[in-house]
């Protein structure tokens, strides 16, 4: 049996991509898992798919009053494992265009979400002396990513908030750390690739090939890939306050 089996996990943004893909592996290792997000459907549909141990709840990450109502309806829950997948991609334009609105909306997910589901799970965790703590953040808040400044600014908040609380909660038995993803194989990069063939007027083959070959694979990642990378994570006692890169060498 898995070390992580009868553990239970929160997963915000699960139901759908990389948190539905986490979600199958943390259950596929006997773990119990808790999946948040603000739409009930495509959460029930994941439920539905996956049977015994998995739960369904609506949740606004960046909503005080959502957050604490989560914490409440999962107080019989024993939570040792909170995942922060739960984030949003942002405008796509020059700083000079995006409008302040659009600014804080992105940081509210992202980064004041973060906060707020840490700040309320993490009460228990110091209490028991253990947990885990994986934020999601990204390569695009280590390299440039033209056009994108709010996303990639608030993908290096994570990290740097990650880094300092893994020093507050250490000394408790809790463990926080940082997975980046590069960019992941699927109809959002598959539109990207499509976009930008025709913003260059070549094709898509020509616009994929050279994104990809930024990557030492030469190759993007794959969802599944970063599931089993939170299961490794979570199997390594000895990792807090690290970035871990999964990117196909992205960036190295």
């Amino acid at each position: 049996m898995s070390s992580l089996a009868g553990r239970t996990a929160l997963v915000t943004g699960g139901g759908t991509g990389l948190g539905a893909a986490i979600s199958r592996h943390l259950h596929a290792q006997g773990v119990r898992v808790v999946v948040a997000g603000r739409r009930s459907d495509p959460l029930q549909r994941l439920a539905d798919e996956l049977g015994n141990g998995i739960r369904a709840e609506v949740c606004h990450v960046a909503d005080p009053d959502s957050v604490a109502d989560l914490g409440d309806r999962l107080r019989g829950e024993q939570v040792s494992i909170l995942i922060n997948n739960a984030g949003i991609a942002g405008p796509v334009a020059p700083l000079t265009e995006i409008d302040p609105n659009a600014w804080d909306e992105v940081f509210a997910t992202n980064v004041r979400g973060t906060f707020l589901m840490c700040r309320a799970f993490l009460p228990a965790m110091i209490e028991r002396g253990s947990g885990d703590i994986i934020n999601l953040a990204s390569v695009s808040g280590k390299r440039p990513l033209i056009r994108r400044t709010p996303y990639c600014a608030s993908k290096m908040a994570v990290i740097g908030l990650t880094a300092t609380l893994a020093f507050e909660v250490g000394p408790y038995g809790v463990r926080v750390n940082t997975l980046s993803p590069g960019p992941v194989e699927g109809e959002r990069m598959h539109r990207n690739f499509r976009l930008e063939a025709e913003r260059t007027s070549t094709t898509y083959e020509v616009a994929r090939d050279a994104f990809v070959s930024r990557s030492a694979l030469g190759r993007m990642i794959t969802e599944d890939e970063v599931g089993e990378a939170v299961v490794a994570m979570l199997g390594m006692p000895g990792m807090s306050g690290a970035d871990v890169d999964l990117s196909a060498g992205m960036v190295a």
